[in-house]
């Protein structure tokens, strides 16, 4: 073998040796720059809200479209509402109606007050019409022990006083009926108050119903499907469209059992998107679960107990979803970092994350 081809084996050994060590070296130095820190694969995800009919019927019209951005607030459907209009056109005329009978109720309680003041007065007149009679009596007695008096005139004079006295009865009597008689017309007072206040309560029931028809957005977000179209009989209950709260963007990934053991609630984290590997979105721990996940049917080893998976969420901050709320997309795959040890540094490819 001539020399200049030792020379090019010896040279390709020393290429190949330095690549290996150069490599080994780098991975020491990316294993030692990732301690304290712990990552996962996992899909951005926001909360979901399913927008549906309080009550059933027709959905009349949609407002918006898949993909668009909607307020808090915005109406984003509306039901049909001739019949609950229909409803209270009933209820106001049944209002008005049981307006009129508390007047009607007043009217007789007046009436009968007015009833009771002649029985009162009645009441009174006879009872001096008795009074006299009696004294009279009194007198045709005393005269008729000295027969000045003739024994018809002093009978005419007891049945005055009997006359007199069942008048006053009977006086008595009907200012009775005329007490009982305010008594019921404020009793009916009373119930056309409750009528009116029963009809109020179905007025604004049916009111509520009405507002109800508009489906609004309860929060900021964006629209992600519809599920029933313009026309469509939709149940109580039944869901009109699915929105996304794009202020609420979470990444949810897994950690073995000593890695979620060590990780905080509100640890700071990153977040680096397949899509958009350049950047890293900065992130808190909102979430560690603390039920298992891939458990096996028996966990009797420590090998086995360390398959154990636990659900963690990172937390994208608000301030940044607000700022890039049109880039926002729910789905996208990526990855996850969690510092394990809060003095454990970030290396150089996470330390610079963007800016809220």
């Amino acid at each position: 073998m001539n020399l200049s081809l030792k020379i090019a084996l010896a040279l390709v050994a020393a290429a190949v040796v330095g690549y290996f060590a150069w490599q080994y070296e780098q991975t020491r130095l990316a294993a030692s720059a990732m301690l304290g820190i712990s990552s996962g694969n996992g899909r951005i995800e926001a909360v979901e809200i399913d927008i549906a009919a309080r009550t059933a019927g027709r959905l009349s019209d949609v407002l918006v479209s898949e993909g668009d951005f909607v307020q808090a607030g915005q109406v984003l459907a509306r039901m049909d509402i001739e019949q609950l209009s229909a409803q209270k056109r009933e209820s106001e005329a049944q209002l008005a109606r049981a307006r009129v009978g508390i007047e009607t109720a007043r009217s007789f309680v007046n009436q009968r007050e007015a009833e009771k003041e002649a029985a009162t007065a009645t009441v009174a007149q006879n009872n001096v019409q008795l009074q006299s009679a009696q004294k009279r009596l009194a007198r045709s007695v005393q005269l008729s022990t000295s027969g000045s008096v003739s024994e018809q005139t002093l009978d005419d004079d007891r049945a005055h006083v009997d006359g007199a006295a069942a008048t006053l009865g009977a006086a008595r009597a009907n200012l009775a009926a005329t007490e009982a008689g305010i008594s019921a017309a404020r009793a009916q007072v009373v119930d056309a108050e409750a009528a009116v206040d029963a009809a109020l309560a179905t007025v604004a029931r049916i009111d509520v119903d009405l507002r109800d028809c508009e489906l609004k957005a309860p929060r900021s977000g964006r629209i992600q499907y519809l599920v029933a179209q313009p026309g469509e009989v939709v149940s109580a209950g039944g869901r009109v469209l699915n929105m996304l709260d794009v202020g609420d963007v979470y990444m949810t990934f897994f950690l073995p059992t000593a890695e979620a053991g060590r990780t905080a609630i509100g640890s700071e984290a990153r977040i680096v998107l397949d899509a958009a590997p350049q950047y890293v979105i900065p992130a808190r721990i909102s979430f560690v679960s603390d039920v298992a996940q891939f458990t096996p049917k028996t966990v009797e080893t420590d090998e086995e107990r360390e398959k154990l998976m636990f659900r963690l969420k990172a937390q994208v901050p608000k301030e940044l979803l607000q700022k890039h709320i049109a880039q926002v997309k729910t789905g996208l795959p990526g990855r996850a970092y969690v510092r394990t040890d809060p003095a454990a540094p970030w290396p150089a490819s996470l330390s610079q994350p963007i800016v809220p």
